[in-house]
């Protein structure tokens, strides 16, 4: 059986053209999109500047020589390619299950096209019924924001390490984990809603961001869907 996220990963490489600046998200199907850029520099001598989302794609890229260029070097992408948790019809998707929510979000947002990548079961009807909403804490407010979760109908839990220490963001952030009863009805009013709450530093609800999906499924085929 091949594996969907690596047929997925995999494709989505291709859209990289000679001479792009491209961003390049984290997570464990992005990881064979890093793989296939790596081999296509090597054998095409494609050539392009990335700018990764976290420290473990840093990492990642420069093992694979892949070129870097830091996010204050330029002013647009044109590219990037990047993972969800989980993604709707309307290209609405929950990310950060990796922790890398706000440096993501910031690079999907000078992005002229964003692609995800990922296998058929992060597919779904609505967003939240089965993945927690990650979301970025400012550690000083995190009893605050723990309060304020709650009242808008958020199970909040923090995010702990596998040896049982609190995750610290790349950012040096925490991260509380949100779980909704029914989902997330109105994903855009819970977004607003949770960004007026002070200590937040960011929501793992990326809306309006994705421009084409790679799903890669269980038969060997990749469904592309560009949105309308």
């Amino acid at each position: 059986m091949k594996n969907p996220k690596e047929l997925a990963g995999r494709a989505a490489a291709e859209l990289v053209r000679d001479g792009m600046q491209v961003g390049l998200g984290t997570g464990s199907t992005v990881h064979f999109t890093l793989v296939r850029i790596a081999e296509r520099i090597h054998d095409e001598g494609l050539r392009i500047l990335a700018v990764p989302t976290s420290e473990d794609t840093l990492r990642k890229a420069r093992e694979l020589g892949i070129p870097l260029v830091e996010l204050g070097r330029v002013e647009r992408l044109d590219l990037t390619i990047d993972g969800a948790d989980e993604i709707d019809g309307r290209f609405d998707m929950i990310k950060g299950g990796g922790g890398a929510l706000l440096r993501e979000k910031v690079v999907a947002s000078i992005s002229a096209r964003e692609a995800i990548v990922v296998g058929e079961d992060k597919v779904v009807e609505r967003l939240g019924v089965r993945f927690k909403l990650p979301v970025e804490v400012v550690p000083f407010a995190a009893p605050v924001v723990a309060r304020a979760l709650e009242a808008l109908g958020a199970r909040p839990t923090l995010r702990k390490t596998a040896a049982g220490a609190t995750f610290v963001s790349d950012n040096h952030n925490w991260i509380f984990d949100c779980a909704f009863a029914n989902g997330i009805e109105d994903a855009a009013r819970l977004d607003q809603a949770l960004k007026r709450v002070p200590g937040i530093v960011e929501t793992g609800l990326f809306l309006g961001l994705a421009h084409v999906l790679f799903i890669g499924c269980a038969d060997g085929r990749v469904e592309v869907r560009e949105k309308k």
